[in-house]
């Protein structure tokens, strides 16, 4: 058994929070997992542990035992924590793993955690994914799926009587899982797996907290990417329950697979591990669309500077270019400029007009004079887009190949530049077409000229 190493998240009030990191995907995803955890016990289970190591090939999967239950710090059945506290305890991961966001895995019990975290962190949840879950705990007439309290009574004095028996886990699973077969075996696994994760008292105390769970109110305040799955045939929680999530989170798409079995490692987990794996790629690609704006981007450098560097030896040099440094981050400052990257004796700043950034490579080409310099300049405008909190796309190229067209002192400027700055003031001469390294077509570029 290969279990993942465990550590410890420990909360503001000094709890211990067992967790597990496992993949290296392009998405952090927290998987809340099921009402019983035990995170160390899940790699001894066959199922689960394929189930797990499939997902840790869609996304970096966060797995932590909630407080009270398998390896974090234990609590008496009467204290163990609301769902706000759990809440809390997600938090205290995520800052132990280093993730600032996350998508949101909830299932059985735990998917109310889910949703009342993404409803009052969304700037720290990317996206919501439920599976077979629940809104509310008790059945009511605008909500027919859940148990009455009377079927509520039953279930917890047989649990409490029977939990952790080998008959009573073989008795739920046909429940939970009526295509499965348990041989006895997994049987024997089950049954050391509920002892494991959870105490008769705390599954039935935990059972206490799902009765008295009702999240219906907090349904339409879910704002992140938001996708519902449910089987079909889902004894546990009804396919109702899921289409009921679904209709009242703003957005969500609800997925119905065929099936009967509840837990998604058991039965048909190919489509269940499909539909995640395509709805975290949509929102990735969603959020790369966010983070495409219009800019300007302008390219500068300093000419023959192998020349001056050898002249002037490293130590005039050195001193050569960080005058030229801050020449020029007082001509952004002033023009309002963003520096992005500075390589060398080169800078690469965006704008959120065109006439200003046509102005600053203006001015940076005139206030470097002095320093016994030359620059030449490039500017462009068109998406750009944020990665990894670095500027980048195709106008970033296009501004690089339009600089390194320009001779001593001269700024350079796509027909884009020139037509969005009509009425500027500043005035272009034709520099002909040209080709640029790597970009398709052929471009016409323009001359800044002083008029």
């Amino acid at each position: 058994m290969n279990v993942p190493e465990i550590r410890y998240a420990k909360t503001p009030e000094g709890v211990h929070i067992a967790y597990q990191v496992v993949g290296e995907g392009p998405t952090d995803l927290i998987v809340i997992g099921a009402g019983y955890s035990n995170i160390e016990f899940f790699w001894s289970i066959p199922p689960i542990a394929r189930y797990l190591r499939d997902l840790a090939s869609i996304a970096r999967i966060i797995l932590f035992d909630p407080r009270g239950m398998g390896l974090s710090d234990p609590l008496g059945v009467e204290q163990l924590p609301t769902i706000e506290t759990r809440m809390a305890d997600t938090l205290s991961v995520m800052q132990a793993v280093g993730s600032e966001r996350a998508a949101l895995l909830g299932s059985d019990a735990t998917g109310p955690l889910a949703i009342l975290f993404a409803a009052t962190y969304p700037e720290r949840t990317t996206a919501l994914i439920l599976y077979g879950t629940l809104a509310c705990g008790l059945k009511s007439p605008d909500y027919p799926w859940a148990w009455s309290p009377e079927e509520w009574d039953d279930n917890d004095r047989e649990m409490e009587e029977r939990w952790g028996d080998p008959t009573y886990v073989e008795e739920f699973w046909k429940w939970m899982s009526p295509t499965v077969q348990l041989d006895e075996h997994l049987k024997q696994v089950y049954a050391t797996y509920f002892r494991v994760a959870a105490s008769p008292g705390t599954a039935v105390a935990l059972n206490r907290m799902e009765r008295e769970t009702d999240v219906r109110s907090v349904l339409p305040t879910v704002q992140v990417p938001t996708i519902v799955l449910n089987r079909t045939g889902d004894q546990i929680y009804s396919v109702g329950e899921g289409r009921y999530l679904a209709e009242q989170i703003p957005g969500a798409r609800f997925v119905e697979l065929d099936g009967s079995d509840h837990p998604p490692w058991d039965g048909d987990t190919d489509s269940v591990l499909a539909e995640i794996r395509r709805f975290l790629a949509s929102v990735r690609n969603e959020e790369a669309e966010f983070d495409r704006v219009l800019a300007s981007v302008l390219f500068t450098d300093v000419v023959g500077s192998t020349k001056k560097a050898a002249q002037l030896g490293d130590r005039g040099w050195r001193d050569l270019v960080e005058r030229h440094h801050g020449v020029v981050r007082a001509m952004l400052a002033r023009y309002r400029g963003s520096e992005v990257d500075t390589a060398g004796d080169g800078f690469f700043a965006t704008f959120d007009g065109p006439a200003r950034a046509v102005r600053c490579a203006q001015a940076i080409v005139e206030a470097v004079r002095p320093l016994g310099i030359d620059v030449r300049a490039g500017v462009h405008t068109g998406e750009v887009e944020t990665i990894d909190t670095k500027v980048g796309g195709i106008a970033v190229v296009i501004a690089s190949r339009i600089a390194s067209m320009a001779t001593a002192s001269e700024v350079l400027a796509s027909s884009t530049v020139k037509d969005l700055t009509a009425g500027s003031g500043l005035v272009f001469d034709d520099a002909g077409e040209h080709e640029l390294k790597g970009i398709p077509d052929r471009w016409r570029l323009y001359r800044v000229v002083d008029p």
